[in-house]
């Protein structure tokens, strides 16, 4: 079982290693990644050397797409959940266009440059909370509803992976007489890419969680259906779907 899924990563990590493009702009590296933006197109960082270290920033793009799709993050609510998001993954944002950006070194550049494509994959499904698009947080929805269903949670817990690369699960449900420690994502935006990266944190960080450990992926099927692909992508990396339609099925599981 370990070498299969030591095999699946280093496939994982050589289609990343060979989807990856890169072209000089002035002083920066543009690097364009696999990962796609919810308009299926490959997101682009930027590097550039700064004081014996890396600078690594998405050039103000993702916050300036959501703002011009009328996203403008301009409640409370919304510059707090930002923060919050950008915070789990230690991003940063600010100066010229709201950049999103990240300092590293030689040695975690790579750590940095996942933790900035994740964040950014995050950030930008902060859409889907424009009006009418969705009535409210999707996170929330599910908080509250673990929490009326009597599910003991904690909330943004971060793992570290056999890559060293972290991962950071939305509620972690503590082990039970009656279940192990169950882990929990809530996906708004069901998609390939998305339950591709759900699976990764799994697999990822399995090693390192209890053997009988489960993964669970909340998928918001409110505004359309969720793909087979997407229930059927999760499944084969024994990543439980659960649509958000049908969580009351999952209720007494979760909450034992």
């Amino acid at each position: 079982m370990i070498e299969e899924v030591r095999a699946l990563l280093d496939e994982y990590q050589a289609w990343l290693r060979d989807q990856t493009a890169l072209r000089e702009v002035d002083d920066w590296v543009e690097i364009t990644t696999p990962y796609l933006d919810r308009h299926n197109d490959c997101l682009q960082i930027y590097a550039t050397r700064e004081d014996g270290g890396w600078v690594l920033s998405d050039d103000g793009f993702i916050i300036g797409d959501l703002e011009m799709s009328g996203c403008a993050l301009d409640t409370p609510k919304r510059r707090a959940l930002l923060d919050v998001t950008l915070a789990g993954f230690g991003v940063k944002r600010g100066g010229e266009g709201n950049a999103l950006s990240v300092r590293a070194s030689q040695s975690n550049f790579a750590l940095q440059k996942h933790s900035l494509v994740q964040a950014m994959l995050a950030v930008n499904d902060l859409f889907y909370l424009a009006t009418p698009t969705i009535a409210s947080i999707f996170l929330e929805d599910v908080a509250a509803w673990l929490e009326a269903s009597s599910v003991r949670y904690t909330p943004k817990v971060k793992f570290s992976g056999e890559s060293s690369f972290d991962h950071l699960f939305d509620f972690v449900i503590p082990k039970s007489a009656e279940q192990p420690e169950r882990m929990v994502q809530a996906i708004n935006s069901p998609s390939r890419q998305t339950a591709t990266s759900a699976a990764f944190a799994c697999l990822d960080t399995r090693k390192a969680r209890p053997d009988d450990s489960r993964t669970y992926a909340i998928l918001n099927d409110s505004q359309s259906t969720v793909s087979a692909t997407v229930v059927e992508a999760l499944e084969n990396y024994e990543v439980r779907p659960i649509l958000w339609s049908n969580r009351d099925e999952f209720r007494e599981e979760l909450a034992a």
